[in-house]
């Protein structure tokens, strides 16, 4: 090909290649900017650019919702379903990382005018003090054109459909690793519009000095010099815009500020701090929430900014004990200063003052659980124990002070606040053996302690084990069941209902579940799936006979990992019990301490002396 040639064919080149780039981008769309025709994996599109990728979502599904939380990433730990049920309506979570408050109007405007809004809630958060009206990434930050009138059609589309095809090319590769769980390249919920916490909802929370270990940042404050607030007049023209579209459309508007970890005020000026929220106060009523008690608990939050969903509840909690009585809480352990109303008439001191640091005496108790399983005159290992050694043991622990809790009793600690006596304790038994009842219950009635039985439902009354001749120790029935519940002394729980199984006596099964572990090559969804259903005919199995709740589970043999746990929360089941020893930190208010909680295992040998010393420490 002469030179002439090539230099005529050379813009036909060009066109056909970018005619290519520009097919593959809006085949795979990575941000979500054309609508995710082919793949419809918005997660994975909200995750690039929330602010795009989410119009484009409910341009398809606007329909399913009307009202909305507006704002930073915080904003994600607001509660759609409780929400939703405190105000009778549909909420979708608008949340956007980095979010300045020029976003939210523009996004406020748009939503107003093109959908059905009944209620806006809107996050100030204190950094919206610090950027404005920012777009630091065309890609990653952009707003969708339809929302920003500053910005063509053609000037958003050309930037996604011309973008760098290896965004697109990474999207077909992580669909390929996508699992049933989150991953940091799908980090949100599609039909709320929030975080997806599954995981961050079910992590082990134990000490506060455990905490610090596991998440360092709670140790690294200051870090740099203090910065100014100077974008607090802006913001506040944003808010009493929004207020200002709100009032002049019937929306019903709630501004909130969330949580501020106490450490993280250092990154600023004490007077801007305070300018900041006594300008918000002067442009609207809202519900301040940034500083309280809870802003000195770091194991309330999992990173500077960032909260566990279980604050949003609280924060739901307050806002209906004074406009939505009818609401009913899901957590009422809150402490008396968090969440104050604040209006143009709130005294300046208000605005100056910072909660005082508080300590795991504060809102934490330490709660040593042990756990036996069978009592026999044959002792042979960790897992069988004396009648005469258990007497001794409950004995021990009666003459030292120790007070024997039921799971109710920890669990309405958590939940509702509701003291503890002094020297609580927790004493379990795993598996439901009859001499759970024979041996156990009268030693513990004589001691008036209570317990929990972990019972595998399957074995409930048996002592052949299920569909075979094989004996196997036996298990107490409905009848022991009964007496023990009914003494107000014992509660049934689940050791599962049939994943706990003994292989030798699973004859020509090649998938035996010996614990709640996942299969070798099980999908996450069949996996789910079974503990789900195992869950539910544990309950179905024990509910009847008890009349009483199961939501509490021992791992059998301590096994079990994220997708156990979600699993088990969907089903209702609140505390969960490992094998791991160790005494457990509960705090008020943070269902996730109920989590995982290790326990001691009692032997024969267990030096009671040297026990109870230990647990005085």
């Amino acid at each position: 090909m002469n030179a002439k040639k090539w230099v005529l064919s050379l813009p036909v080149i060009v066109l056909i290649l970018a005619a290519l780039l520009a097919g593959f981008n809006y085949v795979t769309d990575p941000f979500g900017a054309f609508g995710d025709r082919f793949m419809q994996w918005f997660s994975y599109d909200e995750t690039n650019n929330p602010r795009a990728a989410k119009i484009s979502y409910l341009e398809q599904h606007h329909d399913e919702y009307d009202s909305y939380f507006l704002g930073c990433s915080s904003t994600s730990s607001l509660p759609t379903e409780s929400f939703n049920e405190m105000l009778n309506a549909r909420f979708y979570n608008m949340i956007m990382y980095g979010a300045d408050m020029k976003d939210c109007e523009k996004i406020a405007n748009y939503l107003i005018d093109n959908y059905t809004v009944k209620n806006l809630v809107l996050n100030v958060y204190l950094d919206n003090g610090l950027t404005y009206d920012d777009e630091s990434n065309k890609l990653t930050h952009s707003l969708h054109y339809k929302t920003d009138p500053d910005m063509s059609a053609l000037s958003y589309y050309s930037r996604f459909l011309l973008a760098d095809p290896r965004y697109g090319y990474q999207k077909l590769v992580n669909k390929k690793k996508d699992t049933l769980m989150p991953q940091s390249f799908d980090v949100f919920d599609e039909q709320t519009g929030a975080y997806d916490k599954r995981v961050r909802d079910v992590e082990p929370i134990g000490s506060t000095a455990d905490y610090l270990n596991a998440y360092p940042v709670f140790t690294n404050y200051p870090n740099h010099e203090p910065l100014h607030l100077y974008k607090t007049e802006a913001c506040m023209q944003s808010v009493a815009a929004i207020r200002k579209v709100c009032e002049e459309n019937g929306v019903n508007l709630i501004v909130l500020t969330a949580p501020v970890y106490t450490d993280y005020y250092k990154n600023f000026y004490d007077e801007d701090i305070t300018n900041f929220y006594e300008s918000l106060a002067k442009v609207t009523d809202y519900w301040n929430f940034s500083s309280s008690s809870v802003s000195s608990e770091p194991r309330f939050f999992y990173d500077s900014t960032h909260f566990r969903n279980n604050i949003g509840e609280m924060m739901a909690t307050r806002i209906a004990e004074k406009e939505y009585p009818d609401f009913t809480p899901a957590i009422t352990a809150i402490p008396s200063d968090f969440g104050t109303y604040v209006t143009s008439d709130t005294p300046h001191d208000y605005f100056t003052q910072r909660p005082a640091p508080r300590t795991d005496n504060d809102t934490a108790v330490k709660v040593p659980i042990l756990t036996w399983h069978q009592l026999t005159e044959e002792v042979s290992g960790s897992a069988t124990i004396s009648p005469e050694a258990f007497r001794k043991q409950i004995q021990a622990l009666s003459d030292a002070g120790c007070n024997a809790i039921s799971l109710e009793q920890l669990r309405d600690y958590v939940y509702n606040g509701t003291p503890l006596p002094e020297n609580p304790i927790v004493l379990t038994f795993d598996d439901g053996y009859l001499s759970n009842y024979a041996d156990a219950f009268p030693v513990l009635k004589e001691y008036n302690m209570k317990a929990t039985i972990f019972a595998i439902g399957v074995s409930i009354g048996k002592d052949t084990y299920k569909d075979t001749d094989h004996a196997m120790t036996p298990h107490f029935g409905a009848a022991e069941m009964q007496e023990m519940v009914d003494s107000g002394l014992i509660s049934i729980q689940s050791h599962t209902y049939d994943m706990h199984q003994w292989p030798p006596f699973e004859d020509g099964n090649d998938r035996v579940r010996e614990t709640l572990a996942q299969l070798p090559g099980e999908s996450d969804a069949d996996y789910e799936a079974a503990v789900r259903a195992d869950i539910q005919q544990s309950q179905q199995a024990i509910e009847p006979i008890t009349g009483e709740k199961v939501n509490a589970l021992s791992y059998p043999e301590g096994a079990y990992g994220t997708l156990t746990m979600d699993a088990l929360r969907s089903q209702g089941i609140e505390l969960t019990f490992t094998t791991q020893p160790g005494v457990n930190a509960v705090v008020q208010g943070l269902p996730q301490t109920l989590y995982s909680m290790h326990r001691i295992t009692m032997t024969e040998d267990t030096n009671m002396d040297e026990f109870l010393a230990e647990l005085a420490k």
